[in-house]
């Protein structure tokens, strides 16, 4: 059983990953630990409790860092709606979060159970790099580290052209993330926004998904509505993009990876262009160890099979 904390900021892939978590088998989804990013900390958090109620699950939920390191950053909440949940309306009606900040709950945890926990960092990484701050031995106390972040070849989603909305949103963080884990010698492993584009959810698929009579396809329903009519008018077709499902994937099946390789990766914090690009030594042109294991192909039927 993989014992598994979610730092996120709920949004609507998000929410679809921490669904998919809750519902899997082989997984004890142990806390979700919210951040700002999508949305601001008030509605990240609220919608990780929502989404402990819409599962029927008893998850801690924990209030982490209500803003990055150093610079605000525009949010996506035209993507996300302005609650971060598509507009749906749900307001958790039995449940609250805990007291204990995110970051100390995230030392606390990986101390009581050194090399038992693993997370999946699907939000901006101020959480992990505030908790690497307190516990420089914190990466070595981690059983594995999924992120979904990243544009590894430059072509990202923000205006920074280069980078992705994640890494992004607290490049600083991120840049401190990647040292430590570089530093502890321990590896990250990268679902990027690249492979989420390649790794689209067809809109046939999602119509089939509509068409359930459940609660929980209601919630799908309203969750994803403004999403799928956002991806539509900017790319020209209707689907939905995964990206946090797909991290999700790689964390509860990590044989649903075809392809992966591992390199040395940065994260740039001073290009006038490149602020917040992930820097990816292809070429192992600087013969430095591996912090990273970007996971280039999976199989496709097998993660949409998952959601």
């Amino acid at each position: 059983m993989e014992r598994l904390i979610i730092d996120t900021d709920p949004g609507v892939d998000d929410a679809q990953a921490i669904l998919m978590a809750a519902a899997h088998p082989g997984v004890k989804l142990e806390a979700l630990m919210a951040v700002a990013g999508n949305v601001g900390l008030e509605h990240t958090l609220r919608n990780a409790v929502t989404l402990t109620e819409v599962v029927g699950q008893d998850i801690p939920v924990y209030a982490g860092c209500d803003r990055p390191l150093v610079m605000f950053q525009e949010d996506a909440a035209f993507a996300h709606g302005s609650d971060g949940l598509g507009g749906c309306g749900y307001v958790p009606q039995r449940r609250t979060h805990e007291s204990e900040h995110a970051v100390n709950a995230l030392v606390r945890m990986v101390n009581e159970s050194p090399g038992e926990l693993t997370i999946a960092a699907i939000g901006p990484l101020t959480n992990i790099a505030m908790a690497v701050r307190l516990d420089p031995e914190f990466p070595k106390k981690v059983k594995r580290f999924v992120i979904m972040g990243g544009a590894v070849t430059a072509q990202g989603n923000t205006s920074s052209v280069t980078a992705e909305f994640n890494i992004y949103f607290d490049p600083e963080a991120a840049y401190i993330v990647f040292e430590a884990w570089a530093e502890a010698g321990e590896m990250i492993e990268v679902i990027d926004w690249e492979l989420t584009r390649r790794n689209s959810t067809p809109g046939a698929l999602v119509d089939e998904w509509l068409k359930i009579d459940t609660p929980k396809a209601e919630f799908f329903r309203k969750l994803t509505a403004n999403n799928l009519k956002v991806i539509e008018q900017r790319y020209g077709r209707r689907m939905l993009f995964g990206a946090d499902p797909l991290a999700l994937a790689v964390t509860l099946e990590p044989d649903i990876v075809t392809r992966a390789e591992e390199h040395r990766a940065w994260v740039e914090i001073r290009g006038m262009h490149t602020y917040g690009q992930t820097v990816v030594d292809w070429l192992d042109r600087l013969k430095q160890k591996p912090n990273v294991r970007v996971i280039l192909e999976l199989d496709k039927e097998r993660f949409h099979a998952l959601l």
